[in-house]
């Protein structure tokens, strides 16, 4: 049962399910962007409706960006990079992407242009990002690197700028992606370990996709051409492979199987790997062309750096409460910088439930108790309120307060999920 409040979990009902997945966010706002400077018109198709992207969409129409619904595609008339001035502050939740995306977007626009979230956004940090954009000519003002930030755009110059990746690769995608209309060419050298490659990976395919030239000088260091800029494009968004992990661990852990459509283990998406790491687990699993399954297994503990599929730990620390033997997860440290410290959270959301947690600084060890009933704390992160409600497939009792938080990423988890519960 559901009410705004919370969401009781149901025990594990059917033996066999298919589980249709949301659009990508990841591939929806990389693709608006690329849309919303493009010259000519572009066609998205099977775009995200989730609360990250909505607000993206908002704080393009802003900027002057041209948008309309057509049946189920979106229809965005591009800018050739000519974008307005917002005329007010540009609000965007607790949307990271939105924020970090629209922060080197406006660079382009010839004024001075207002972003804010609420108050977890303005607690993520965004200093890297400003103090590349800085050095890219773009000048701003902020709260000590936080939110509400104010760019002084117009002088988006490019040029040679670096920037850490280990906090975010975010960093790294916002500047790429608005490289193209730089004055000159763009050279995007990273410092430090960049985390979650994979999503920068998504950012190059985007951006081709659309025509823009970015070369890999070095697997750190991206060079962005001004010559090359984007043409408007029809664009099929794919299925989400994070949104997929919560189904896959599913069936691991109550030996149920679980197809998931319209998604490959090529993807280039980062997260379509998670299912190597529950076959690693020993989780049985099989790769459709355009479904992943898995069905249970015994599963043991295991040793894995998860720095390119950060989303996917605290799927995977649910798993691991109930695997045999200790699961050390570590190369984490940029989970403190989400939606939440999300490596705090888990450990005290698994401690609840029972399980032995030992918390360092770049991840985590979880090994298994005998688990029990609890209110999960989700502190208004999805991803937390998605993985818990895993573990209460199995453990009785499991309650998920604020169950709603889910539409950050997945406005209809709670109708697929419904679909692995006993049946009223």
């Amino acid at each position: 049962m559901m009410n705004e409040t919370n969401r009781s979990i149901r025990p594990s009902g059917t033996d066999s399910v298919e589980i249709s997945l949301p659009p990508s966010k990841s591939y929806t706002n990389r693709a608006l962007i690329a849309a919303a400077l493009a010259d000519g018109t572009s066609t998205l198709s099977n775009i995200s409706l989730s609360d990250d992207s909505k607000f993206l969409l908002d704080g393009l129409t802003a900027f002057g960006v041209l948008i309309r619904p057509h049946g189920d595609d979106l229809i965005i008339e591009g800018t050739s990079g000519q974008l307005v001035v917002p005329q007010h502050p540009v609000y965007i939740g607790n949307a990271g992407t939105a924020m970090r995306f629209l922060a080197s977007l406006a660079g382009l626009a010839p004024g001075d242009t207002c972003l804010n979230g609420d108050e977890q956004m303005q607690g993520r940090p965004m200093r890297e990002l400003l103090e590349a954009l800085g050095k890219a000519g773009v000048r701003s003002t902020s709260k000590d690197g936080y939110a509400p930030i104010t760019i002084h755009g117009g002088k988006f110059r490019g040029g040679v700028v670096t920037v850490r990746g280990e906090i975010s690769s975010q960093y790294v995608s916002s500047l790429l992606l608005a490289g193209p209309y730089a004055t000159h060419t763009l050279t995007v050298g990273v410092k430090g370990e960049l985390a979650s490659l994979p999503y920068v990976d998504m950012t190059l395919h985007v951006m081709r996709t659309f025509g823009a030239s970015v070369d890999v000088l070095d697997p750190r260091v991206f060079q962005v051409s001004n010559t090359d800029k984007y043409i408007g494009q029809t664009f099929t968004i794919e299925s989400d492979a994070s949104s997929a992990t919560y189904f896959l661990a599913a069936a691991a852990i109550t030996g149920r199987h679980v197809r998931v459509l319209n998604l490959s283990a090529e993807s280039l998406q980062g997260d379509a790997r998670f299912i190597n790491t529950l076959e690693d687990m020993g989780c049985k699993v099989h790769r459709g062309e355009n479904f992943i399954e898995a069905n249970g297994g015994e599963l043991l503990g295991i040793e894995v750096d998860m720095n390119e599929m950060p989303d996917c730990v605290p799927t995977l620390a649910v798993v691991a409460a109930f695997a045999h033997g200790p699961t050390t997860i570590h190369n984490i440290a940029h989970l403190r910088h989400k939606e939440t410290d999300r490596l705090t959270a888990l450990a005290k959301e698994l401690t609840r439930i029972g399980a032995g947690v030992e918390l360092f600084d770049d991840g985590m060890t979880i090994r298994p108790r005998a688990l029990h009933n609890a209110t999960i704390e989700t502190y208004n992160d999805h991803r937390i309120a998605m993985s818990f409600a895993v573990a209460g497939l199995l453990v009785p009792g499991i309650i998920i307060s604020n169950p709603a938080c889910v539409s950050k990423s997945f406005p209809k988890f709670w109708e697929e999920f419904q679909k692995l519960e006993l049946q009223e």
